[in-house]
């Protein structure tokens, strides 16, 4: 069945890049499996929604969508093959006729065919290409560099990518019609990047043979943090805070990944008490501002306590017996 990808973000069909942004940001956040683990069904609804998300928001890719619907990879093809068509009216309204050789070729393209005991290469491969990327969360945080070595497949020179020279297999590509190539690559990771992003560059993914490319998808997975949980753009932290500190009052620090923060820590705070550090979370990828960084407060015992100690804290149990 045909997905509509602008049902599936919850948009209309006219809906601004923006309006597209913020439902898919919305819908991320919901069907994440970092918030629904083990789900399925939430985890097919976030592929759904990352698949709509690359459509619609490429201006290119969307108007080809809003003119071919889930065919829209072949728009190219199909617009060739209407351009060959003289207008056919037969029927009110017009339209176009399609011959046998037309549609044979056409198809051809698209799916690959055969003509007699000749195999018919197609004309067009699928241009986009996926690079899985891994990053630490500072490198999440403050955006990053990665130096690619992309193992990519031209068109052979020798045969222009049919894979034959005069009815003969091509001896360079040996009949493939491609040859390897090693190309390196510098790719830059913007801030903000979470588990699935993926990171588009433009004109580096694969290429056809009529010499035009396709883009390269860096899809991103972040390393865990053993310091900090993250729940979309918000960070988590435990903060280790001394008993005498927590009673009387004092200053603590807080880790960030940049560095740490003090944080004054009022008199008399509870085991587990939150603290909302403003602004000091993960960056919004492709957005001004950033997250929050919840600071919770575990209040460390002492140990190996001197006799006098001892006494303090035996004093302090007679004064309040009830804690």
């Amino acid at each position: 069945m045909a997905k509509d990808y602008y049902e599936i973000l919850g948009v209309k069909r006219n809906a601004t890049e923006q309006e597209i942004r913020q439902a898919y940001r919305r819908l991320a956040r919901k069907y994440h499996p970092d918030v629904n683990p083990g789900d399925k069904s939430a985890e097919a609804r976030f592929k759904e929604i990352n698949e709509a998300h690359e459509v619609l928001s490429d201006p290119e890719k969307r108007a080809k969508y809003d003119r071919y619907g889930d065919k829209w990879q072949y728009a190219d093809q199909f617009a060739q093959a209407e351009a060959r068509q003289p207008p056919f009216t037969g029927f009110p309204g017009g339209g176009f006729r399609f011959e046998e050789g037309d549609m044979e070729s056409l198809f051809g393209d698209l799916f690959g065919g055969r003509t007699g005991t000749t195999y018919r290469r197609r004309t067009r491969r699928v241009l986009d290409s996926e690079q899985p990327i891994e990053v630490s969360l500072e490198e999440a945080y403050s955006g990053t560099t990665r130096v690619l070595s992309l193992q990519t497949e031209e068109p052979c020179p020798a045969c222009h990518g049919t894979g034959r020279i005069r009815n003969v297999p091509c001896s360079q590509c040996r009949g493939a019609g491609t040859i390897p190539k090693l190309q390196r690559l510098e790719v830059q990771i913007p801030p903000g990047v979470t588990d699935g992003s993926r990171v588009r560059i433009a004109g580096k993914g694969g290429q056809d043979y009529d010499g035009r490319r396709g883009d390269l998808y860096l899809v991103i997975s972040v390393r865990p943090d053993p310091r900090f949980e993250r729940r979309d753009d918000d960070l988590y932290v435990e903060v280790p805070v001394p008993l005498t500190v927590a009673a009387l009052g004092g200053e603590a620090n807080v880790p960030t990944p940049k560095g740490s923060l003090a944080l004054k820590v009022p008199p008399e705070t509870q085991n587990g008490t939150n603290f909302r550090l403003a602004g000091q979370g993960m960056p919004h990828l492709g957005e001004a501002g950033r997250g929050d960084l919840m600071a919770r407060i575990k209040v460390v015992m002492p140990a190996g306590l001197s006799a006098e100690e001892r006494k303090l804290f035996e004093r302090l149990r007679q004064l309040r017996p009830n804690g």
